[in-house]
């Protein structure tokens, strides 16, 4: 089973979002998305209310272009469709934690 979704949302459809939504950007076959999971699992766990989208990335995936994401896994937190934290092939847990600042 895939971790990532192969049918990704429209941009628009993301970006109409209420609250706070983690996009996470890869692929199953990537190593460091694969790396990444133990500290995404960590992550997620203390925060239930989070929603987490896991999007397939690749060529001619628009939702990834429009985010500018260009190394995987990529991890971007949307507040209400709009970015306001970004993590790219976290080595922490602090990395992904840094995303909630603010929030």
């Amino acid at each position: 089973m895939s971790h990532y979704l192969a049918d990704n949302p429209a941009p628009e459809a993301v970006a109409a979002l209420p609250g706070l939504t983690l996009l996470e950007f890869g692929v199953d076959w990537c190593p460091h998305c694969q790396g990444a999971q133990s500290l995404l699992a960590q992550f997620l766990a203390s925060r239930p209310q989070l929603r987490h989208l896991a999007v397939e990335d690749g060529k001619g995936r628009r939702l990834g272009r429009v985010h500018g994401v260009k190394l995987w896994p990529s991890f971007i937190l949307l507040r209400d469709g709009v970015e306001i934290g970004r993590a790219v092939r976290p080595q922490s847990l602090a990395e992904l934690e840094s995303l909630m600042r603010g929030v």
